[in-house]
């Protein structure tokens, strides 16, 4: 049990982490494909709606199907399943949209590019990095429970998360060089946005050890399971077409979901 608890952890942490990936692509790389990047977050949507829809929605009905019987099974299951998607989406909905972290900005830094003033540049990359880390911490919630329970399934949320906090870390870093001109803030900010994702692992923990028993866990996966299809739809697959082009990443989406369907058949 402490092993699953600490590899969960990790996987978690990690995935909060990939901030930091995003930052340093444009503090430190000169040039960047945003083509790449688009099927990259197609390909996290594919994995993260085949899992949720295939694999965990189907496990949280089975479990719960054999607690309550076929039919109640299956409406709690239905009703965890939209749960899940109204919290992450009253999340969203409370989240500033003026400064909403999704929308893609500029992938390069560039000297006196800003149009506006720092101090409205530093604010919006303290916004950015405050709404990505309220984001974040359903997302690490969601990431632990779900390794705790399967940890092949952990792994591939772990990495479809990482994947989606790439951009989120270039939208906390541009503002933040832009108004202080320093590389080593920016990055610092971007890092601190990404820790959400671990303290989400930790309420998560409480919830496991404290609140909830074994009967709680189907429950638990169908709202993990509404979540991820959530932030698919609304936050990665926007995403992707703002900073590359439709079918790129739809060909990511479905070469995300072979990849995972394929890894599904071989475990």
């Amino acid at each position: 049990m402490d092993g699953n608890v600490w590899f969960a952890f990790g996987l978690t942490l990690l995935a909060g982490l990939s901030t930091t990936i995003g930052s340093a692509v444009v503090l430190f790389s000169k040039r960047f494909s945003p083509k790449f990047l688009a099927v990259s977050l197609g390909f996290s949507a594919g994995v993260m709606i085949f899992i949720s829809l295939v694999e965990i929605y189907g496990n949280a009905n089975e479990s719960l199907s054999s607690l309550f019987g076929e039919r109640k099974g299956s409406v709690i299951t239905l009703l965890s399943f939209f749960a899940g998607i109204a919290i992450i989406a009253i999340i969203d909905y409370l989240v500033p949209s003026n400064e909403n972290p999704h929308e893609p900005g500029d992938l390069s830094i560039r000297e006196g590019s800003a149009k506006i003033s720092k101090e409205k540049m530093m604010r919006l990359g303290i916004m950015s990095a405050l709404a990505i880390g309220i984001h974040n911490f359903p997302e690490g919630m969601a990431t632990f429970i779900t390794a705790m329970n399967d940890p092949n399934l952990g792994i591939s949320i772990a990495v479809a998360i990482g994947i989606h906090n790439i951009p989120e870390g270039i939208a906390v870093a541009v503002p933040i060089y832009y108004a202080t001109q320093s590389k080593g803030k920016a990055f610092f900010h971007s890092f601190l946005s990404g820790l959400a994702e671990p303290i989400g692992a930790i309420a998560g923990f409480f919830l496991l050890s404290f609140f909830f028993d074994e009967s709680y866990m189907g429950i638990i996966l169908a709202g993990v399971a509404g979540i991820m299809v959530y932030i698919s739809l609304d936050e990665l697959l926007p995403t992707a077409e703002k900073y590359g082009e439709h079918h790129p990443a739809i060909i990511g989406v479905i070469c995300g979901m072979a990849v995972m369907g394929i890894s599904l058949l071989i475990l």
